[in-house]
């Protein structure tokens, strides 16, 4: 075991809050510099958001902190499931349901993240209530939560073996992003610009080719619904059913490999998913509609599948293969129109029916098996990649608690500092 000394966290940070510039003033919007909000905190390094600030707006109504600052949500729906931990890889700004930390020079930006990130858990249940049923993170909590304090050269070493694992499931994150682009390029060539195989030869009616079908989505995929379910009925336990949810969708479409979580309550038979399956989200807990009515394709979570919640539907072909229904659901724009149906106050709510009686434009099924064999090695090189980014997170996450407890000791260790905190100043 360590010896060392336990300090309260206020006194080795300094804590700044943010806020939201006046969204009347449209001088403050749309600028290059990010601005967070507790939606983008599912991001463990933070570079690109989906609002932005000039910098009148940054001077005016919120706080500009630099890269390696590290930033928790203190306030909101979200705290009555999680503490969510993030730093920044850039100057930014944030709203007001955020604290910005900045450490002394006895600690290090990255070793403060990595702590926070295993005091998640604990941080949550210290969250009282707020208004409107929302949590908050009180600041004497956070002021005199315990904060161990190896030397500076522990900390760096700690988190260059945490932050090297984080350094390759990113650069894993690129490749997929890559490999996503290929298969959306090869849909919008064959099937958005007409430039499929054999298209000189094909007469056009209406714009649309001959042989090509025309009619309600129901027609060509069945929509099944998922399972409600109450909060006792969600546990950590893997021995129980894989659940897809709304959080095993990533922002604009695609599975999220962390989302996942296990259900312990009944389902019926066709409410399973197996391996490439499509499933599409039918709920969104922001008004940026950045989730809902997007679709994922269900990786391998075993022969017993997974069970879909009722955020969730999925899409059973009929008509048509499976790997032209996700890539149409993904790419052809479906996504962005269906959406806007999604209505509620707080919480938007896509009716599964509305999906299922839109027409749509398809193919011919042998065009359809042609694309398919295309694009499926593109998938399956996809499915490869996100199961060693799954191995590098559990072994990742396994680490964690070890070596910030001081369990695993890396005193004697010689590590050379990975890409990105040689990028922030750390020596090799």
């Amino acid at each position: 075991m360590n010896n060392w000394p336990i300090v309260p966290l206020g006194s080795e940070v300094t804590f700044f809050s943010g806020g939201t510039p006046s969204k009347d003033e449209t001088k403050y919007w749309g600028g290059e510099i990010p601005w967070v909000s507790s939606a983008e905190m599912t991001q463990r390094r933070i570079k690109k958001t989906t609002h932005s600030v000039t910098v009148d707006g940054a001077k005016n109504g919120t706080r500009l902190v630099p890269a390696k600052t590290v930033l928790v949500v203190v306030r909101g729906m979200s705290l009555a499931k999680e503490f969510r931990v993030s730093i920044s890889e850039r100057e930014l700004t944030f709203n007001q349901d955020i604290k910005a930390l900045s450490p002394k020079n006895t600690l290090d930006p990255s070793f403060l993240f990595y702590y926070l990130l295993s005091q998640s858990q604990a941080i949550k249940d210290s969250a009282s209530e707020a208004a409107h049923g929302t949590k908050k993170v009180d600041m004497p909590v956070l002021e005199n939560w315990p904060l161990p304090l190896p030397p500076r050269t522990d900390q760096e070493k700690i988190a260059a073996i945490l932050s090297l694992y984080d350094d390759l499931i990113e650069s894993n994150q690129r490749r997929i992003a890559l490999l996503e682009k290929m298969a959306e390029e090869i849909y919008r060539e064959w099937f958005v610009r007409m430039r499929f195989p054999g298209h000189k030869q094909v007469k056009f009616e209406k714009g649309i080719p001959r042989g090509w079908d025309t009619d309600k989505a129901c027609e060509f995929f069945d929509v099944v619904k998922g399972k409600s379910y109450g909060s006792d009925e969600l546990t950590e336990n893997t021995q129980h059913m894989p659940f897809i949810t709304l959080k095993s969708f990533n922002r604009g479409g695609g599975y999220r490999e962390d989302g996942l979580k296990y259900y312990s309550g009944s389902y019926k038979e066709d409410q399973v998913v197996f391996l490439n399956d499509v499933v599409m989200a039918v709920t969104d807990m922001t008004q940026d509609r950045v989730v809902v009515g997007r679709v994922a394709r269900v990786p391998n979570l075993g022969s017993r599948g997974a069970v879909i919640s009722l955020d969730v539907i999925k899409l059973a072909p009929k008509k048509m293969t499976g790997t032209f229904l996700y890539s149409y659901m993904r790419h052809s724009g479906f996504a962005d129109f269906i959406k806007e149906f999604a209505n509620g106050a707080n919480v938007l709510h896509l009716k599964p029916d509305l999906v299922a009686q839109q027409k749509i434009i398809v193919p011919t099924k042998s065009l359809q098996e042609e694309f398919s064999k295309i694009v499926e090695p593109i998938y399956e090189k996809i499915d490869v990649i996100s199961m060693a980014n799954k191995q590098m997170t559990t072994i990742r996450d396994m680490l964690l608690p070890r070596l910030i407890s001081g369990k695993f000791s890396v005193e004697a260790l010689d590590i050379q500092f990975p890409p990105s905190m040689q990028e922030s100043g750390h020596d090799q």
